[in-house]
């Protein structure tokens, strides 16, 4: 179709001299006089009447040379060059999707009318023509017939934008782009689709109708603003259909399920299942498309059910036993376990007053079990009757009363069993002097057996009376002393003595109990006091000041201080060099009566008097070193260095090892020369009884070869005089096989005096003679490889024979005292 280009509504701006046509003429409405400023201006406002669109101009008039006035101004080709936005206007193209018509499906025709002139070529640009989705939309370019090549999906894109362009033949733009909107009118296409597959919610037992239970939410992917996007909810089914086939509704276009009925019971009914339908097209089910869900509703516990007894319990202790399960007591809560609707909590209410038996609960069985906490006496109590109520967690909904079930009755049977005789009071306390003598009757300490029902025989012994000062009477229970009690010994702590008894009973099987006795000992005045500090130090040249002493005695006050010092008559030189002067009843002072005394140690009899009730004396030896003084008045001599520094027990200890570390290096130095003597032994070989064999075969390391030996090896070659047919010597290595395959043997005769080395050699050879297992040639000694350049020839190939006799060994005797001895035995002399 065509669209012509002025469909624009056209205003005069803020002047009342001009008016505009709907063809965008100007007229004046007035007379106009331009003579003083010869010019005028106009704003012109054009609207457009499809998408409102407001653009303006500005209109200038200039006077006349010839003095006319125009009377109209055309301004719609003005309008068209000054617009920055457009000038022609094509409204929204809608196009229905999915459509099965013939493409390219021609949509709207666009033309320019500047056409009539000259020829023109149409374009257009944009998504869907030549931006992706590219050729979806064309255009002819002669034309200006806008196309749709292939059907739309208004899911996958709802409306296009594309902008038409209008050129002449040589590319000049003849009009502005001009916007074209093409919608996509949507089609029922879509099922509505749920959220989820299956939808879960809860709702409480007993709930009311009108209760919120859940939302379920199907979205269609047509459009929402049209009936093929609008949704209706609808339950299908319901299962169980108990106790009614319709306890849930659903708002139809929200989802939301509530319920519509009372009844709902946890303990009958768990869950429902609900079979949901969604319809678009406002739920027409003629024209609409429809899906369905499944919602599961679990109807979640409340505590409607109070615990419940199923019967009255029976249950036996022994006495004195303390946590000790008695009874386990059972309840049944219809309520949905582990959860604290159904956890029970017991507690009792009557039977016992003294707090005895608790019931704690066990979380897995939900079973109460009752526990004794207190001893309980079989003598004072035999039975108990509790009365116990059972309780949940929460508190019972309102409404719901408590059930008469929810208390029992529990009974319990105390067991006798034998118990300890109990000492009472227990531990028992007295007060005693100290000094009592052995065999006299402290107290009577006795126990009691607290099964009155029962006679039996108490037996008492001693268990734990660390000094030894006490005895038991075993049936009678009497205690008395069996040695002196002293409030000195180290036994007695802060004047306090303990002893422990056991008292044993008769029963079966026996039981006993302990008794602890405290005993407090009094003081008497039964220590001497001593002299305090036993020893002291004094220069040869005292100063005025004296040496200060006091008194230590064990016993308390007013056994002990103030104490009177004074020197012992004899011997008689005491008084002459010494005085001793009373400074108060804890202390004394020393002091020498002549200027100098000679370096020593001196013993100074004092005799100290307490101030009991009895005064006792001692005369305790004071001992004082005199000893040389620096100018500190401290000791200097190296006896007190040696006693400030090192004790006797460390002296000796330093001189112990001093003398160890001297014999260690003595006995090393012998050591070391004895090793020495040894190792001139094995050198020479000069002793017949020598063990010569161990002395060559000993040796592991042989050197760089005889090249850096001082020996004449040319002695040890083959000598060209022998008769070969005697020795067979070749030069071999020690892996060459022989020349020879039919070996012999030969044993050489003994020689006059052979030695254990002939000997050695003679039975090494018949060895080798002998061997069946030997190879056919010389293999059965290793020796190891030397290096090449030997001047000696190899010794592989040597035979042994016994028709040498006449070989001349005396050249032997000139290579020294080690091979002199070999000269002897092989050189056949007598000798």
């Amino acid at each position: 179709m065509d669209h012509p280009l002025w469909t624009v509504w056209f205003k005069v701006g803020e002047s009342s001299d001009f008016r505009v046509s709907e063809e965008g003429v100007v007229y004046t409405l007035r007379h106009l006089s331009l003579v003083e400023q010869n010019t005028a201006s106009l704003m012109v406002y054009a609207q457009d009447l499809l998408s409102k669109q407001v653009w303006k101009t500005r209109v200038h008039f200039h006077g006349r040379p010839d003095g006319k006035r125009p009377t109209k101004v055309n301004i719609g080709s003005r309008i068209q060059s000054y617009n920055l936005k457009r000038d022609w206007v094509i409204p929204p193209i809608n196009v229905p999707e999915n459509s099965r018509g013939q493409f390219p499906e021609d949509l709207v025709r666009i033309r320019s009318d500047r056409d009539k002139n000259r020829m023109l070529r149409y374009s257009v640009t944009g998504p869907g023509a030549d931006q992706p989705p590219t050729g979806i939309f064309i255009i002819n370019p002669i034309s200006g017939q806008l196309s749709v090549t292939k059907p739309l999906d208004r899911e996958h894109i709802s409306n296009f934008h594309l902008r038409a362009h209008a050129v002449d033949l040589n590319g000049n733009q003849v009009e502005n782009p001009i916007d074209i909107v093409i919608n996509v009118i949507d089609q029922n296409d879509n099922r509505p689709e749920f959220t989820h597959t299956t939808f879960n919610g809860s709702v409480p037992e007993g709930s009311k109708p009108g209760s919120f239970v859940m939302t379920v939410t199907a979205v269609d992917k047509d459009d929402p603003k049209t009936a093929n996007g609008m949704l209706r909810y609808k339950i299908l089914s319901q299962n169980p259909q108990s106790p009614s086939s319709n306890m849930f509704t659903i708002n139809n276009r929200t989802g939301d399920i509530i319920t519509v009925a009372a009844g709902l019971d946890r303990e009958k009914v768990t869950q429902y299942t609900l079979i949901i339908q969604a319809t678009d097209m406002e739920g027409t089910p003629t024209y609409g498309l429809s899906n369905t869900a499944t919602t599961v509703i679990r109807i979640s516990d409340i505590n409607d059910n109070p615990p419940e007894f199923t019967t009255d319990f029976f249950g036996e202790v022994h006495e004195n036993r303390v946590n000790v399960i008695v009874s386990n007591l059972t309840v049944t809560d219809k309520d949905q376990p582990h959860t604290p609707s159904w956890s029970a909590v017991y507690r009792i209410i009557d039977g016992d007053s003294t707090g005895r038996f608790s019931v704690p609960t066990d979380p897995s069985t939900n079973e109460g079990l009752l526990t004794v906490v207190k001893p309980i006496d079989f003598e004072l109590t035999r039975t108990f009757t509790l009365t116990v109520e059972a309780e949940n967690e929460v508190s019972l909904v309102q409404g719901i009363p408590p059930h008469r079930q929810s208390t029992a009755t529990v009974s319990i049977q105390i067991l006798d069993t034998n118990e300890s005789p109990e000492f009472s009071p227990n531990p028992k306390s007295i007060k005693l002097e100290e000094g009592l003598p052995a065999g006299s009757l402290l107290t009577t300490f006795t126990a009691q057996e607290p099964d009155h029902f029962k006679y039996q025989i108490v037996r008492y012994s001693k268990l734990y009376d660390p000094a030894n000062w006490l005895e038991i009477d075993p049936v009678s229970g009497r205690i008395s002393t069996i040695a002196v009690l002293d409030r000195e010994s180290p036994y007695v702590k802060n004047n306090q003595y303990n002893v422990t008894f056991m008292a044993s009973d008769s029963g079966v099987p026996p039981a006993s109990g302990t008794g602890t006795l405290q005993i407090y000992l009094l003081d008497i005045n039964d220590n001497a006091p001593h002299v305090l500090p036993s020893e002291v130090e004094m220069c040869e040249r005292p100063d005025r000041t004296g040496i200060n002493i006091t008194a230590n005695d064990p016993d308390l006050n007013p056994n002990a201080g103030p104490f009177a010092f004074e020197l012992a008559g004899r011997p008689s030189d005491v008084r002459r060099n010494w005085t001793l002067s009373r400074l108060n009843g804890e202390y004394a002072q020393l002091q020498l009566r002549i200027g100098f005394l000679t370096s020593g140690f001196y013993e100074i009899p004092v005799m100290i008097t307490d101030s009991g009730n009895l005064p006792m004396s001692n005369t305790s030896h004071l001992r004082v070193k005199v000893c040389q003084c620096d100018h500190h008045g401290d000791c200097v001599d190296m006896e007190r260095i040696i006693a400030a520094g090192l004790g006797t027990g460390a002296i000796i200890a330093i001189l112990i090892c001093i003398i160890i570390l001297l014999v260690l290096v003595l006995l090393f130095v012998m050591w070391m020369k004895r090793r020495d003597k040894e190792r001139q032994a094995k050198q020479l070989l000069i002793d017949p009884e020598d063990d010569v064999r161990d002395n060559i075969l000993k040796y592991d390391e042989e050197g760089g070869g005889e090249e850096d030996q001082d020996y004449d090896l040319s002695q040890l070659q083959q000598p060209d005089a022998l008769d070969p047919d005697c020795v067979k010597v070749g030069i071999r290595r020690l892996d060459e096989r022989p020349l020879h395959f039919d070996h012999q043997y030969p044993v050489r005769s003994a020689a006059p005096h052979p030695g254990d080395i002939g000997d050695f050699i003679h039975e090494g050879l018949k060895a080798a003679d002998n061997d069946p297992t030997a190879p056919p040639y010389d293999s059965l000694l290793v020796f190891d490889y030397e290096g090449s350049g030997s001047t000696a020839g190899s010794l592989s190939s040597l035979h042994s024979s016994s028709s040498c006799g006449d070989q001349d060994y005396d050249y032997l005797g000139d290579w020294g005292p080690r091979f002199r001895k070999l000269a002897d035995l092989y050189g056949g002399g007598e000798d």
